[in-house]
């Protein structure tokens, strides 16, 4: 659900002392300094993501319609979109521009943010099953100068139930990010935000989005099993789904052909492509994506390809529903209710059945949202110009083509 923009969006909205210990400072930047080669393409390629060919009939031409209106109402530069239907190929194609007369195309990279924290979740529950790890292990003993180390669980990190702050939202914070764009920041950083403030709740006892889990969650992954995170993703995840263009970069550097992106956050309209994403999540999990891998990702992901089904129950739901109350400590606009039909689960997002992740941020936006019921996927990237509305519009534009194929079950995600 991670989704940031305006300068830092969210979808959602421990104490004082900054880190200091060493242990976690050693912890948290152990990704921090990857080897020259690991910021290299590594050369790896998959199938061609092209444009369906031919002329578009049915179904296909149904999403094209609605794309092409979408784009004009929401006045974006460009879109990108996949659709498939039980392992079936509706439709893939491109519209707009990447950069002035540089037309769009579905093969072009872009930057897939929350997406990874799916992949963390999964590559989580798969350490679960293994029996290395329990759900329900406070992470003192892989973090153990993080605060309340002994009273949050490797579960409470990635369902988003630890109570720590999200750094994303500290007005501080925000003031740094928006006058420096290009600054590498390191996980110590991030998480001291979060840190300066106390927690919202005693861990476990509510529900609050906060980017500062999953930094924490790399930490302990990378911890738990010797294993650099974009290693760990690769071995457990991408590679397995065959998500060839999906890549860990350590650097703001974007795989070609890339599809630009623009922004107007800080007042000019003005371009965003490589604006330093090391702020959105820890070395080793920033990742980009072309279309199809996003839509492979949806499918994957979606239907706990990876997982066993009781590893699949948890991740859409791992404990998350009921929780989410408004406190003296917690707003309502953080603190948010948790049900049946809109949850967080670990790593994903669950709406109304649909299975969902929808980063956006620094005139990026997407959404890969997986339907069980129906087994269709769908995927949407979009960039905007200088008179596109807030908001995720990636969203929007899949909204409208989940209510044209799966009729009566809303993909609403706000």
């Amino acid at each position: 659900m991670t989704r940031t923009s305006s300068r830092t969006r969210t979808t959602v909205r421990a104490c004082g002392a900054l880190l200091s210990a060493a242990l976690l400072a050693a912890a948290l930047q152990a990704t921090a300094a990857p080897p020259a080669s690991a910021a290299k393409p590594d050369g790896r390629g998959g199938p061609e993501c092209v444009r369906t060919e031919g002329p578009l009939r049915g179904d296909a031409a149904r999403v094209m319609d609605i794309v092409r209106k979408a784009k004009g109402e929401l006045r974006l530069k460009a879109v990108n979109v996949r659709v498939v239907d039980d392992g079936r190929e509706i439709v893939t194609d491109a519209l707009g521009e990447s950069m002035t007369n540089v037309p769009a195309t579905p093969d072009m990279h872009f930057r897939a943010g929350s997406v990874v924290f799916s992949y963390l979740g999964t590559v989580l529950l798969q350490l679960v099953e293994e029996g290395r790890v329990g759900l329900d292990d406070t992470v003192d003993r892989w973090l153990p100068s993080l605060p309340h180390a002994d009273k949050i669980t490797l579960r409470m990190l990635g369902s988003a139930t630890s109570g720590l702050h999200d750094y994303v939202t500290d007005p501080k914070f925000g003031a740094v990010l928006e006058a420096h764009p290009f600054r590498q920041w390191t996980p110590k950083e991030l998480v001291g935000y979060s840190l300066s403030h106390p927690l919202w709740y005693k861990p476990g006892t509510n529900w609050s989005y906060s980017h500062a889990n999953f930094v924490l969650l790399v930490a302990a992954l990378e911890k738990i099993t010797g294993t650099r995170v974009d290693e760990l993703v690769r071995q457990r995840v991408t590679g397995p789904l065959g998500l060839h263009d999906t890549r860990n970069s350590f650097t703001p550097d974007i795989p070609g052909p890339v599809l630009h992106a623009f922004t107007s956050d800080r007042g000019l309209y003005e371009e965003s492509t490589f604006w330093n994403p090391s702020w959105t999540t820890a070395p080793g999990a920033v990742i980009t994506s072309h279309i199809c891998d996003l839509a492979r990702s949806a499918e994957g992901i979606g239907s706990g390809e990876l997982l066993s089904r009781h590893a699949y129950r948890t991740l859409l739901d791992p404990g998350t529903v009921g929780l989410g109350r408004a406190t003296k400590t917690c707003p309502a606009t953080v603190c948010l209710k948790q049900t049946k039909d809109h949850h967080f689960g670990l790593g994903v997002l669950v709406v109304n059945g649909w299975v969902v992740q929808n980063p956006s941020f620094s005139g990026y936006a997407a959404i890969k949202a997986y339907l069980p019921s129906q087994r269709l996927a769908i995927a949407v990237t979009a960039t905007q110009t200088a008179t596109t509305p807030d908001g995720n519009t990636a969203e929007v534009v899949a909204e409208h083509i989940a209510a044209a194929l799966a009729p009566g079950v809303p993909l609403t995600v706000q």
